[in-house]
């Protein structure tokens, strides 16, 4: 068995194919899979899936990922108190629905580099199945996400709860609309709306909201991000949770707006979780990362609006609160 062997499935694991995984380590693809090959003799498992659209790690390769993961951090060790620079550093891949970036997300990211300096992240944007998908294959690390209530998360997967908030308008300042106190859904029904494609919740929650009858103009976009930049541009009005929108530097330009939502079917809570995978060692700059996670979620709750409050752990998407994980 040899190092470069367990870099090259940690690399299919973190790019998600073989062919990405070859790119990254600078080898040929059939070169990567050779090496996988013999190491899957020598261990007599099968660590990779291979189908027609790509290889991925499989069960058996995730079983044994954590332990693999162990001998690359030890090796990385050893190497760095040898003094040698050419330490391989292990990119953090975060997944989220592009939910409190601003408020959440961004300052933690801070936080890590304060803590470990150099290192690479990845934060990818994907609908809630696709990130429960990648940390259920080990591709991702870190899944932040969306749920209403009565939502489930796979039993695979640990979900701990950040914020819980309240859906809201967002438009720009200068609109008409802003005028309001709050909007009532036929306001919103007579504006062009800046949607969330499907399988994301606010997809789901506006079409809840609209009964089905949408406004007659609507865009469809993928995670708040990119909802409030065409909202910014004057294209029409976006529901989204308010811990998406508070600190966003549009709002803080004044730019950007909210205004609470009348629909009648009384309050409304969407809640942001923190997903991972269960594992009984998780690396440092990973727990380090979930920890500045949640120390950001309690400064955002108690600098939030008195409508937005923390309370004690437990159970998710129940009650505003912070959840702390072990």
């Amino acid at each position: 068995m040899r190092i470069e062997q367990l870099e090259y499935l940690a690399a299919v694991t973190e790019h998600g194919s073989l062919r990405r995984a070859s790119e990254a380590m600078h080898i040929s693809q059939p070169a990567l899979s050779e090496a996988v090959t013999k190491l899957e003799k020598e261990l007599g498992a099968t660590l990779l899936d291979r189908r027609r659209t790509g290889s991925r790690i499989s069960r058996q390769g995730l079983d044994l990922l954590q332990n693999m993961t162990e001998v690359l951090e030890a090796v990385d060790r050893l190497r760095r108190a040898a003094g040698q620079q050419s330490v391989r550093r292990r990119v953090l891949r975060i997944g989220t629905v592009s939910t409190a970036s601003s408020s959440l997300l961004a300052p933690a990211l801070r936080d890590l580099h304060a803590r470990h300096g150099s290192g690479g992240v990845e934060v990818v944007t994907g609908r809630q199945a696709d990130i429960q998908q990648g940390l259920g294959e080990g591709s991702l690390d870190l899944g932040l996400v969306n749920v209403l209530p009565g939502d489930e998360v796979p039993s695979t997967l640990v979900a701990d709860r950040l914020i819980e908030g309240t859906p809201v308008a967002c438009l720009r300042a200068d609109h008409p609309l802003a005028a309001k106190v709050r909007l009532s859904v036929d306001d919103l029904r007579a504006e062009p709306h800046v949607l969330m494609r499907p399988g994301f919740v606010m997809h789901r929650y506006a079409h809840r909201v609209f009964g089905g009858a949408l406004p007659p103009t609507t865009y469809a976009t993928d995670g708040a991000e990119m909802g409030k930049a065409m909202v910014a541009a004057g294209l029409g009005i976006s529901i989204l949770p308010d811990f998406s929108i508070a600190a966003d530097p549009l709002v803080r330009a004044g730019v950007l707006t909210t205004r609470p939502i009348l629909t009648g079917q009384g309050l409304t809570t969407v809640t942001l979780l923190m997903v991972r995978r269960h594992a009984e060692r998780v690396p440092e700059p990973l727990r380090d990362l979930q920890t500045a996670l949640v120390r950001q979620a309690r400064s955002y709750l108690a600098s939030a609006e008195p409508v937005v409050t923390a309370l004690g752990a437990g159970q998710y998407a129940c009650t505003n609160s912070v959840s702390a994980f072990s």
